[in-house]
């Protein structure tokens, strides 16, 4: 409801971005006076409902949108992810000084799906929750600051880029699903069509992310430790990839219909 208000559309913030700013003032302000009493529904918000919600998230996805988008679109997206999760890993501990956790959640969340990656990361990663607010401010910050950019530098890139080719590189490389639609709008229909199609295909990939992610928590755990043994593949994925298996099908059948 949130995002209805001129204010929130109008940046470009998500529910998601909206609901984290206001959660992060009221554990500020409000929450350390009445903790005891609501510590129990916090908790079990965190450890059930979060997780709901980043399934629901997935729910909006088939795999018949990658037809949509093309094998150069599914390409760009893939290397999109791969060298900006690395370059924030690299940056953010040999050039910042941050931990491996906090680096890992900055990745993730820039390079899929801003707020909604992060906080689907945080329980592969064991982090702390000071770590997630750091990611979670982190990529919402630059994130908000790109809806500005990016139209601005599009006139001077024009003759290299289509609106369907930057809306592909748009689509490509913001965080946030609302920041993606807010840039791609304020340049042009093609443009937003684009971007949102490539957007949707790097939510997608969120899932064999986590996969991936929790095989390499595994092989950097310590020798004896509880995470050397079997990889655990978070059940966020398993659900959403059936919802992709079922929804599908079902798609292609609608659409010859």
């Amino acid at each position: 409801m949130a995002r209805q208000y001129p204010c929130g559309a109008g940046v470009g913030l998500s529910a998601l971005t909206l609901a984290i700013l206001c959660g992060m003032i009221i554990g500020n302000t409000v929450y350390p006076k009445i903790w005891q009493q609501c510590d129990g529904g916090v908790l079990f918000a965190k450890q059930h409902l979060l997780r709901l919600g980043i399934i629901l998230y997935g729910f909006r996805l088939t795999f018949s949108q990658i037809a949509d988008v093309g094998v150069s679109g599914l390409l760009i997206d893939v290397l999109t992810l791969c060298s900006t999760f690395a370059l924030a890993c690299w940056l953010g501990q040999k050039v910042f000084g941050l931990d491996k956790q906090t680096s890992w959640l900055i990745g993730a969340g820039s390079s899929i799906c801003g707020a909604a990656a992060v906080l689907a990361t945080e329980p592969v990663v064991k982090a702390e929750a000071s770590k997630v607010t750091v990611a979670v401010a982190t990529v919402v910050i630059f994130g908000t600051l790109a809806i500005f950019i990016y139209p601005m530098i599009y006139p001077f890139v024009s003759h290299w880029f289509t609106p369907e080719t930057f809306g592909i590189y748009t689509g490509s490389t913001m965080h946030e699903v609302a920041q993606v639609v807010a840039a791609g709008h304020a340049i042009s229909p093609e443009t937003e069509n684009a971007a949102v199609i490539a957007k949707m295909l790097r939510v997608m990939m969120l899932a064999p992310f986590l996969i991936f992610l929790a095989a390499r928590v595994k092989s950097l755990a310590p020798a004896g430790s509880a995470q050397t043994g079997k990889i655990t593949i978070p059940w966020v994925c398993d659900t959403v990839y059936s919802w992709w298996r079922f929804s599908t099908p079902s798609t292609s059948c609608r659409s010859r219909w």
